[in-house]
């Protein structure tokens, strides 16, 4: 395997890892570029540049879609209040509202309106 394609493997690695410990509350922060490169023991801007060009993405965009689809799945599987989901995943409730809104188009209690259990 090329090196570029190893850079894309064991970041995606390292972040699956994160996200799993951020979901199941074991995480103090949402990790950097900068944390997952200290890591992986290359330079944040190599990683970032070899990222983007592998997968038409930066680092950036595929931890946010990634945490995202992890919100969406704790708010419509669990009964966890919105404010307990975003400091389960490392935000401050109104900040991980304006994070949510800006990728679904909605807030979450919107979104978990929408995705209730018809009875």
């Amino acid at each position: 395997m090329k090196r570029p394609k190893e850079i894309v493997v064991q970041y995606l690695k390292e972040l699956d890892k994160h996200l799993s410990e951020l979901k199941s509350g074991n995480a103090d922060s949402t990790f950097k570029i900068q944390d997952i490169a200290s890591i992986m023991h290359i330079h944040p801007t190599h990683l970032s540049n070899t990222i983007s060009e592998q997968l038409g993405k930066s680092p950036c965009d595929i931890y946010e879609e990634r945490l995202m689809n992890i919100a969406k799945e704790l708010i419509r599987t669990t009964d966890l209040s919105i404010s307990m989901i975003a400091r389960h995943l490392t935000f401050d409730p109104s900040n991980f509202t304006k994070f949510f809104k800006r990728f679904e188009g909605i807030t979450p209690k919107q979104f978990r309106d929408l995705n209730a259990p018809k009875n």
